[in-house]
This record gives C-alpha cells, structure tokens and sequence, in this order.
C-alpha cells in the first residue's frame, strides 16, 4: 500500500447498527480522519445514519461502498456471521478494512481473508480494542520487565444474561451465536496476548435446545506449563474480572480487563500498588480507528499491535473450544 499522507483518511462504515454508531460517534475525534460513507441493506438506514453523523454518502448495498473510489478503509460493524464475505468483497475492491470481533465464524474463513489480504497487500486488521488499550499495554510492559515473575496462569470472565427473546441473533445458531464468540473471544484473546496459542485445550458447556452454547467454561495448557482458566456466559451475570498471577506477585483486574479503569499489581514483599487509567475518551474505538490511521500513513498493511497471526491462532482457539462442546454453524 502506498503511505497517505496529504490528506485525511476516508473512512466508510458498513452497517448501521449500535456498534457502529459508537464507531461513527469516535471516529468523530480522530485526527486524520473523516466519516465520508457508510453502507446498509436498506437505504433509508444508510441514509439516517448518515444524516445522524454528518457522512456525506449513503449506500444501500455494500458493493456500492466497496465501489467508491474516494473510500480509504472501511469498518465492518456487520453481525460476525457477515464478516468474511463483507471482508472479501472489500478486500477485493482494494479497501483497508477495520473488522469487528470475532473476526469471522471460524478459523478456515480467517485464514482466507488474511490470505487475501497479503497477497493484495492490502491493509487489514480486526477491532480488539484490548490489543490497543493502554492500560493493558502497561500490564504487557510490566509483565515483560518482570514485575510478577514468570506468568503461571491467567484468569478471565465475561458474562451477563442474554435477552430472553430467542429470534435474537445471539442465540441464532446461523447467526454464529452463543457466548463463545461474542463474550468469549475476550477472554481468549487476553490469554492469548499474555501466553501466546495454547497446546492444550479442554473446554465444557451447557448448550442450548438451538444448538450454542449458554454457559462455557475453558481450560487453556501451554507449553511452559503456564495455563489460562476463563468463562464466558449469556445466562450469568459475571464481574468481567481478570488475574494475572506470577511467581512473583500478580495483577488484578476487578472490573472490564478488556477496557479496564485500573488494575492492582501485588509484589512479594511489598504494598499492593494501584494503578488507575486516565479517563476514556468516547466509547474506546478511537484507539481502533486511530492506530489503522497511523499504519495507513505509514504504508503498513499489518499493526504490529494486533497483528494478523494474533487474530489466526486466537480463531483456532475458538475452534478448538467450539469442537470440544460440540457447537456447528450451519455450513460448517
């Protein structure tokens, strides 16, 4: 890709849905760049999103924004089950592309686009705001000046009740539902970003009469003996905590690890120390628009911050959790 440096970076919205109204809402104080389309099946949507957020073009078909010449990068906000095919019919138009967690339904459909996105040498990364969040890049840091030893085991959950209607795509079997890959892709990525890909998987579940999973619970081995114990759930309400813990002290998150206000480091021998976040600015997709910014005016078609093969071996975790509590998708 050749760097964009005279100019703002155009940026198109694909679906209008309340994720990607938060998007729209921060990318309003990015700089560098500018809301200039967005795209909906309907027309009428696209239209009033539009008008909500100042976007100068309205589309009612995703081919039509692939299409516009003047669009730099798009964000996919589409529900997951959409991701690959919006993904390649972008990535085949010659667009960047910010797409949403998870990043599709499975690591095979991962695996394509990324390949797409390589041999285009186009710029592609998926939306893991924990990856940019800077207060976790501040655990990363003190975790690899050693500021709790060697990490032993990492500890996370996320959860809360679901809606109770069962149309709703989260327990939509075609609409890659359950908790695993809209809760549980946290967790496991925060694993993943601490202990790298697992060689050790096991996992339980209680399924549902459709098929996804309600309620699940991992157990992650790694080839350092380190391990990783998380949950996700749409039938509990969970506190959202995490636990780092070393041989010399640990770090506790009370609350959202995967946007957290503040954790505490305890160190053998010494005071628990509190460390507190600097207040978040909009929603937390700024951090997500602002480093694509910064690699599309640098020429990059990967972040170093949420790289590609991250993506791809968090994907195959979630196969691999998903084979384990016997969950398909339609197609699969």
């Amino acid at each position: 890709m050749q760097p964009i440096t005279d100019r703002p970076i155009r940026w198109g919205i694909l679906a209008t849905g309340g994720i990607a109204t938060s998007f729209a809402e921060d990318l309003a104080a990015v700089p560098g760049a500018e809301a200039f389309a967005v795209a909906s099946r309907s027309l009428d949507s696209a239209r009033a999103f539009a008008d909500r957020h100042g976007i100068p073009q309205a589309y009612g078909s995703w081919q039509e924004l692939a299409a516009d010449p003047e669009v730099d990068v798009v964000y996919v906000a589409t529900p997951h089950s959409a991701h690959h095919s919006a993904t390649r019919l972008l990535l085949d138009a010659g667009k960047a592309v910010l797409c949403e967690k998870p990043f599709t339904l499975n690591s095979g459909q991962a695996a394509e686009v990324v390949s797409l996105a390589r041999k285009r040498e186009t710029f592609l990364m998926e939306a893991m705001w924990t990856y940019l969040d800077p207060t976790v890049r501040r655990i990363t840091a003190l975790i690899a000046d050693g500021a709790i030893g060697e990490v032993r085991n990492v500890q996370a959950e996320f959860g809360f009740v679901g809606p109770d209607e069962q149309g709703h795509r989260l327990w939509d079997p075609a609409a890659g539902g359950g908790a695993l890959l809209d809760l549980g892709v946290y967790p496991v990525a925060f694993a993943h970003l601490l202990l790298g890909e697992p060689d050790s998987v096991q996992a339980q579940a209680r399924l549902t009469e459709r098929g996804v999973d309600a309620n699940t619970a991992i157990l992650l081995g790694h080839p350092t003996g380190a391990t990783a114990l998380l949950a996700c759930s749409l039938d509990a309400h969970c506190g959202q905590r995490a636990s780092v813990q070393g041989t010399k002290g640990r770090i506790e998150l009370d609350r959202d690890f995967f946007h957290p206000a503040g954790f505490t480091l305890h160190r053998d021998g010494a005071a628990p120390e509190t460390f507190e976040a600097a207040p978040a600015v909009g929603h937390g997709y700024g951090l997500e628009a602002a480093e694509v910014v910064r690699c599309l005016r640098a020429g990059e078609t990967e972040s170093p911050l949420v790289p590609l093969d991250s993506t791809l071996a968090v994907m195959r975790t979630l196969d691999t959790v998903r084979e384990r509590i016997g969950v398909r998708y339609p197609g699969e």
